[in-house]
């Protein structure tokens, strides 16, 4: 529940701070005092986002924290899974600076705004005049029968189930799309991959053929300059070459080691060397006989290579290697286009299972659905026809939906009619504002029963209704605080204030420089005046007064 509240320094408040009771509390106020301000306020705190031009003027930031007992609400685990301290006191906190700066935290921890909403949902309902408009939306008729058929387990097993088969219907577009894309580019794609393995590319081909080519356009330079190397070392008349020269020393130093046994290791060494030229020699004539200047082989090599030089130029490749990765992109390509009819196959089994697995489950939902919209049209029709709707029906309709959605199988539509001759129809098209307001409350207060929301917050739910109506509304409040929930109702009815347990008036009063706002609780005696004014005006009346004292002395306001 919400024990106390403190504002500083926004709108008109300069400093407030309130306690709050248990039960069913009432806070009035003429139009304007400030009530909607106290509401903003709090709005803050749970995760709302915040204007600068609502910091009061002159102020360099406002300031507002709430005190929350959390009791035996389910929190902790809330708690810590978002890193925050658990206390049964919960203290939430946000500042505003004027530089348009915001800081949350929630017990003294930095905390998101983002996470300051989803703690506040799960603390305070807020029901204000614009949510009544929610009442025609499907998506909070479907909140209502999901809330009280308890169905958290079968939505979330639906939802797994749902992000599943949409996520493989994606993949089956995907696929689709792919493979109309592709067929009609499959001519394109063969003739590139036939102009790829035509080349016969491998790692190290351009290098090859470069060093081919550079052989074969300077062959007869290499020829000639191999054959006088060949020739320097030996000749044919076997004069004035290296390898007769060498010879014959390596006889003289034979002959001197036969004398000096030191000569030996040189006679060796000259006999090695004298070995090893004759062998380089024979190499190079072998070199110069295999080298021959092949005008046909230069062309069909400098073809080749003109061809690898233009398809890197059309590919816009700088190596081979980058050239056979397009050719291998191409043949998988090409073989997804032969095999897509397959592989779509496969996906669309796939599909048909994920669909038939979330059709069971929405049968489980939609079941569990009816079940709730038979309840809550005995149960609404119960709480309306006391409230001045002695002939009123409510139907909760469900619908088959053509296609899964996302939150089930359902298409669902409130129906009502306030009028015995009238047959039910959409609730936008035919309820009055009264009615709506009504309606609201009287799902609230059966929402209350199926829900751990410990407070929730009335603000002028009494639009367009007044006398034995409002008194009637006044007791359904009543109801759904002896259900054990913090109720608070702002509210200009004095049927409904008479009912509050605790009740509170927000009043503006002004200084010498501005006009502020105040809240405080009233005593039975500020409570007796405050009502009558409501029953007659500015001017209290003896008979306002005994009215009032007659609507506080009924014996079922000690809630």
């Amino acid at each position: 529940m919400l024990k106390s509240l403190y504002i500083e320094n926004y709108t008109l408040i300069q400093h407030l701070s309130i306690d709050f009771e248990t039960g069913f509390s009432v806070i009035t106020g003429e139009t304007g005092a400030g009530k909607s301000i106290m509401l903003g306020a709090l709005g803050l705190l749970l995760g709302q986002r915040a204007d600068t031009k609502a910091i009061k003027e002159g102020a360099a930031k406002c300031t507002m924290e709430a005190v929350f007992d959390l009791g035996d609400h389910p929190l902790q685990a809330f708690f810590e899974e978002n890193g925050l301290e658990y206390d049964r006191e919960c203290i939430v906190r946000r500042e505003i600076t004027a530089a348009g700066k915001s800081r949350g935290f929630v017990n003294d921890s930095p905390a998101a705004l983002p996470l300051m909403k989803a703690l506040g949902d799960r603390l305070i309902d807020i029901h204000s005049q614009h949510q009544n408009l929610l009442l025609n939306t499907e998506d909070f008729q479907l909140a209502v029968l999901d809330a009280l058929a308890d169905d958290a387990g079968e939505r979330e097993a639906y939802g797994q189930s749902y992000a599943q088969w949409k996520e493989a219907v994606a993949v089956l577009d995907q696929m689709r799309e792919q493979a109309a894309r592709e067929k009609s580019d499959e001519d394109y794609l063969r003739f590139q991959l036939e102009q790829l393995d035509n080349a016969g590319l491998r790692t190290g081909l351009q290098e090859e053929l470069e060093q081919e080519a550079d052989i074969l356009s300077h062959a007869e330079d290499i020829k000639q300059g191999l054959f006088e190397a060949a020739k320097l070392l030996d000749n044919d008349d076997g004069e004035g070459d290296v390898l007769s020269r060498l010879r014959t020393c390596v006889d003289r130093a034979e002959s001197t080691a036969a004398l000096l046994p030191d000569a030996q290791e040189l006679a060796e060494r000259l006999r090695s060397a004298y070995i090893e030229l004759q062998d380089v020699a024979q190499e190079l004539a072998r070199k110069e006989e295999s080298v021959e200047y092949d005008p046909e082989r230069l062309q069909e090599v400098n073809d080749a290579l003109n061809a690898l030089y233009n398809l890197q130029r059309k590919h816009k490749a700088e190596t081979v290697d980058d050239l056979m990765r397009i050719r291998d992109d191409y043949r998988r390509q090409l073989d997804f286009i032969t095999h897509s009819d397959e592989q779509i196959q496969v996906q669309e089994a796939l599909c048909a299972k994920l669909l038939s697995q979330l059709r069971e489950q929405g049968a489980a939902l939609t079941k569990k659905r009816t079940k709730a919209a038979a309840v809550l049209e005995k149960e609404l029709v119960r709480r309306l026809q006391p409230l001045g709707m002695p002939h009123v029906r409510f139907q909760a309709v469900l619908d088959a939906r053509k296609e899964p959605g996302r939150s089930g199988m359902d298409n669902v539509s409130f129906l009502f009619s306030a009028n015995k001759s009238g047959m039910p129809r959409d609730i936008a098209s035919i309820a009055s504002g009264g009615e709506v307001s009504r309606l609201m409350l009287s799902l609230k207060s059966i929402l209350a029963g199926h829900s751990d929301m410990p407070t929730l917050i009335f603000d002028e739910i009494d639009t367009g209704v007044s006398g034995e109506v409002a008194d009637r509304m006044g007791a359904l409040m009543q109801e759904i605080a002896a259900e054990g929930k913090q109720v608070l109702a702002i509210t200009h009815l004095p049927q409904i204030a008479s009912r509050g347990r605790v009740h509170y008036k927000v009043y503006k009063a002004d200084t010498a420089t501005e006009t502020l706002s105040h809240i405080v609780r009233l005593d039975d005696d500020g409570r007796l005046k405050e009502i009558a004014m409501m029953l007659s005006g500015s001017e209290v009346t003896p008979e306002a007064l005994e009215n009032a004292r007659v609507l506080l002395n009924r014996k079922n306001n000690d809630v």
